[in-house]
């Protein structure tokens, strides 16, 4: 018996997105996956902290967007991106999974829920994953990268 649920989140040229729920029967809380290929930008010597900061980015970002009216202020963000297998010209698979965890008794299908995720997914892309200064993203293994890096 299938109880999980997922939609797509459309409007994304560089990472695949696309939320979901493991119970929609009692429906309590729902993922936000993204998905990328990465690229380092130059050759660095602690890829450990360089991924450590973008997590904590990413949970700061998730916070200042989440809509409290829907989501309670507790959090899951898990960030798999390998430190161990980032080198210069060489991409990675990275996988973000968000889990948000709700106030109260939604339609999994409501425009509300979908249009909140988008917001936060919209705010991840541009502040986290467009403006790195140490990564750069695409959606497949192949071809070039199209995310520059943003200097203001």
């Amino acid at each position: 018996m299938k109880k999980g649920k997922t939609a797509k989140l459309n409007g994304f040229n560089d990472v695949k997105a696309s939320y979901g729920t493991v119970d929609s029967k009692e429906f309590k809380s729902i993922y936000l996956n993204l998905q990328s290929w990465v690229t380092p930008k130059d050759d660095y010597d602690n890829w450990n902290r360089i991924v450590s900061n973008l997590h904590r980015g990413i949970k700061h970002t998730v916070h200042n967007n989440l809509n409290n009216k829907m989501f309670t202020h507790n959090i899951i963000v898990d960030l798999d991106l390998r430190t161990s297998g980032i080198s210069y010209g060489k991409k990675s698979f990275m996988n973000l999974e968000i889990t948000l965890f709700l106030k109260q008794e939604i339609d999994f299908k409501s425009t509300e829920l979908k249009e909140s995720l988008k917001t936060i997914t919209k705010e991840i892309y541009i502040e986290d994953l467009k403006k790195n200064n140490y990564l750069s993203f695409t959606t497949s293994k192949k071809g070039k990268t199209t995310l520059q890096t943003n200097t203001q």
